[in-house]
């Protein structure tokens, strides 16, 4: 399958209920068979399995009857006001039995059907096709190219996999939706393998009319829902996603999603290096993590994400704590969280006092802790110096990562250490460590009656903790965002015919939004160039203004250092003839005549506008090293003053901020303000498609915005 090139639907249509398709009160299987392995055949299975208790009704060509179910030939021949049809047929018949469905009053349908928009340009004209007539009939179809659903809450298995029942009633769960087939598999059985809950699983296929958004604003209705475990390739409708998400937040109710995509090419952007590193990937990254959706990078972080969160709905404030009674896995454990960026919080004075009281006094009372063996003669002592790591304020949330041990050991760890994580009001996970090594029963049945999140990789654990921690992290940024409202600062932005603005008119709004640029003014000849040079001082620079030339360096439009009234005409000329040589017949508006800055750190501020996601901001390295080095960050256009300072900490280059090798740190303030003040105005300006300013040059006591590009949509004829 591959979704991401399937017909979408309207960018931002309606949602549809999914009560009737989800928890039918009726069944048909268009093209049931007495094949047990036929697609028809393992839906019917699973249905039995299930106990299913409404009506099933079966249309098969060559079966009168099929498990004692009397068949009819054909859709014509069924009831009136069916919930649901399962379509277990092949594509050359489908488009007549949706018809024959529609003309029965059927309310809903899967298709498991391929060769639709997967296939090309052909099946995109079929399942155009299909949407149409489904839409127009009523009828919410979902697929093609799917595998159906499992509503376990309700216990209604339709898909061609042999299911067995899980016990769902009553318990909260975790509700799956994915493109992929496969991966709805995947996940599935990740988690029902782990003894957690599931109240739904929905795969959707090519979404010709049902798709994520409709089953995400389903799982955020769902009472029994907790979690929301989700695999994309491609969002369709990115503005009702982010709504969705934005509800899922507000109802306290994680979404856990994985999202491949990172490693494709960016969409070439001829204008900016903002709109080169603010690829597809990023944006859609950048707009979900401001409505706090968990973005993972692989199917283990969703599975253990997931399950953290299951258990854990509340996410952590802070970092977490690493218990272990080995230093080698103290260590271990400092440089993996090192490398991933995940802080361990330092213990408070109180927490340091009462540890060392219970320790050894050889062991040091520390975040990581390594007990060492108290455990051997007093293994309830762990659990007690576990809770209290987490009655600590700085910590917010903790992984034990133990041996199994002998028999023995492991009887201790069950009834002593075991019932303490699952005390534990913050995120708690437990590591028995051993790879596949193996574990009494008993051992694993006292962990999973517990609902203590279960790892044998410390690894695995502490990638999942960040991750939950990060989703804490978010919640509280979305507490902090940008509450200016746009409209009252909007600062609208002329349109040039070519949507382009030259330099002098990009900065000109860039000035009047309150960014700091260089004192200068344009000139038309070398007289006015030497007049406005003497009025500033030199050393000047000068730059060719038009908007057809966004990148002026590369035609020699950029002469700089001119310390004197002759090198300023001798420059002049030099830049005349290089772009005439360049860009023969371009007709400049005018040569803009700057007063040179102080050397300062070069810094890139830019945004961009996706047609889908909205705006989004970035800052890092700018200057030449911006291609070299890429070191940015990808930031909501609303994002808090305070947590653009943070973000910035976090560039590789932050120590350049800071100040090294005798350099002075710069106003790191400062830059955050100009950050926030683009993001407002892309905000407030949905005309302005994307802006770059590099390099923006930081002081000690300020910024200054060296160049600056501003691409708007080009006005209507």
């Amino acid at each position: 399958m591959n979704p991401s090139i399937a017909s979408p639907a309207s960018p931002e249509q309606a949602l549809l209920p999914l009560g009737r398709i989800l928890a039918p009160a009726s069944i048909a299987i268009v093209g049931a068979s007495a094949d047990p392995r036929s697609f028809g055949g393992f839906v019917l299975d699973n249905l039995e399995r299930f106990g299913y208790a409404g009506a099933v009704h079966l249309v098969s060509r060559s079966s009168t009857e099929i498990n004692g179910r009397p068949c009819v030939k054909t859709v014509d021949a069924l009831p009136q006001g069916i919930d649901l049809a399962v379509l277990a047929i092949p594509e050359a018949g489908v488009l007549d039995a949706v018809r024959g469905l529609a003309a029965r009053g059927t309310h809903a349908a899967v298709l498991f059907a391929s060769g639709y928009a997967e296939a090309g340009e052909t099946g995109r004209v079929k399942q155009e096709e299909l949407a149409r007539v489904a839409r127009d009939s009523g009828i919410l179809l979902l697929g093609p190219n799917c595998m159906g659903f499992t509503n376990f809450e309700v216990g209604v298995p339709v898909t061609f996999e042999p299911l067995a029942p899980q016990p769902a009633a009553g318990r909260a769960g975790v509700g799956v939706v994915a493109q992929s087939g496969a991966m709805a598999a995947n996940v599935r059985d990740a988690l029902s393998g782990r003894g957690l809950p599931l109240t739904a699983v929905v795969s959707t296929g090519n979404e010709a009319v049902l798709g994520l958004e409709d089953v995400l604003a389903h799982y955020i209705a769902d009472a029994q829902t907790r979690v929301i475990a989700v695999y994309a390739e491609q969002v369709r409708r990115p503005q009702t996603f982010l709504r969705l998400a934005r509800q899922a937040r507000e109802a306290g109710k994680p979404v856990v999603m994985l999202m491949p995509g990172r490693s494709a090419r960016a969409r070439e952007a001829a204008q900016s290096h903002t709109g080169a590193l603010a690829g597809d990937h990023a944006t859609a990254s950048a707009a979900l993590a401001r409505e706090a959706v968990v973005l993972v990078d692989s199917l283990d972080e969703l599975f253990d994400a997931a399950a953290i969160l299951l258990r854990f709905p509340v996410p952590p404030s802070g970092g977490p704590a690493f218990m272990t009674g080995s230093g080698a896995m103290k260590n271990i454990a400092l440089d993996f969280c090192d490398a991933l960026d995940l802080d361990l919080p330092a213990l408070g004075e109180q927490t340091t006092a009462r540890l060392q009281a219970m320790l050894p006094a050889y062991a040091v009372a520390e975040n990581p802790l390594d007990y060492t063996t108290i455990s051997v003669r007093q293994p309830g002592l762990v659990g007690e110096l576990l809770l209290a790591m987490l009655a600590d304020d700085n910590i917010g949330s903790i992984v034990l990562s133990i041996p199994a041990g002998p028999t023995v050991a492991q009887r201790d760890k069950a009834e002593h250490i075991v019932p303490a994580l699952a005390r534990a009001e913050k995120p708690a996970v437990l590591v028995v460590t051993g790879d596949a090594g193996p574990i009494e029963p008993f051992f694993v049945d006292a962990i999973r009656a517990s609902g203590v999140p279960f790892f044998r990789s410390p690894d695995r654990a502490l990638r999942a903790l960040r991750r939950v921690t990060a989703y804490g992290e978010a919640l509280q940024r979305a507490r902090r965002a940008n509450q200016v409202d746009p409209v009252a600062v909007a600062l609208p932005a002329p349109r040039p015919p070519s949507g382009v603005f030259a330099e002098y008119q990009g900065k000109a709004w860039l000035a009047a939004a309150g960014v700091a640029v260089p004192a200068g003014g344009l000139a038309q000849s070398v007289e006015d160039a030497a007049t406005i040079a003497a009025s500033l001082g030199y050393p000047v620079v000068i730059k060719a203004q038009a908007s057809e030339l966004p990148h002026k360096s590369d035609v020699g439009g950029v002469i700089i250092g001119l310390g004197d009234e002759a090198a300023l005409r001798a420059g002049w000329q030099q830049l005349q003839d290089n772009v005439a040589r360049h860009r023969p017949g371009l007709r400049l508006d005018g040569v803009l005549v700057e007063k040179m800055g102080e050397r300062g750190l070069e810094l890139v501020v830019g945004a961009r506008r996706d047609a889908g996601w909205g705006p989004v901001v970035l800052v890092g390295l700018g200057g030449i090293w911006i291609e070299a080095l890429e070191d940015v960050r990808l930031l909501p256009a609303d994002l808090a003053e305070e947590d653009i300072v943070t973000e910035l900490g976090r560039l590789k280059a932050a120590s350049l901020l800071r100040g090294i090798r005798g350099a002075a740190a710069v106003d790191v303030r400062a830059i955050a303000r100009v950050v926030a003040l683009i993001g407002t105005q892309m905000r407030a300006n949905p005309a302005i498609l994307e802006i770059d300013v590099n390099p923006l040059l930081a002081y000690p006591d300020r910024v200054l915005a060296l160049d600056a590009l501003v691409v708007c949509a080009a006005p209507q004829a």
